[in-house]
């Protein structure tokens, strides 16, 4: 693997969880395509792609910064899922799942992130 982001399991979660997403959003009832469908998709994507920025070729504030970036988008990830289950969009079951996928990913990340110096 050519960048460094490839080998972190944060980023590889993330990509995971954007896969995840996609698949769910599909779902959604199409006057939801460029509402919370596209704002969802892209707090996801945001995630990753913030990782990847932030850990090629930056120093490690750089890098920390980027990483607050991927904290605050997995946050908007989980508040698009209340908006989601408060619109029938999605059951309990699957808020709850997507929920802790999206808690586990932030933990994980704010962990990466207070382990830099």
């Amino acid at each position: 693997m050519a960048f460094k982001f490839e080998n972190l399991r944060v980023w590889q979660d993330a990509v995971q969880l954007s896969a995840d997403v996609n698949i769910l959003i599909k779902k959604f009832p199409k006057e939801e395509m460029y509402i919370l469908s596209s704002q969802l998709m892209r707090a996801c994507d945001s995630i990753s792609l913030n990782i990847a920025e932030g850990s090629t070729g930056q120093t490690n504030p750089e890098f920390k910064k980027f990483l607050g970036y991927s904290i605050r988008s997995g946050v908007e990830v989980v508040g698009c899922l209340y908006l989601a289950r408060k619109r029938e969009l999605i059951d309990e079951i699957t808020f709850k799942i997507f929920y802790a996928q999206t808690e586990l990913l932030v933990i994980s990340i704010q962990s990466l992130r207070n382990s830099i110096n």
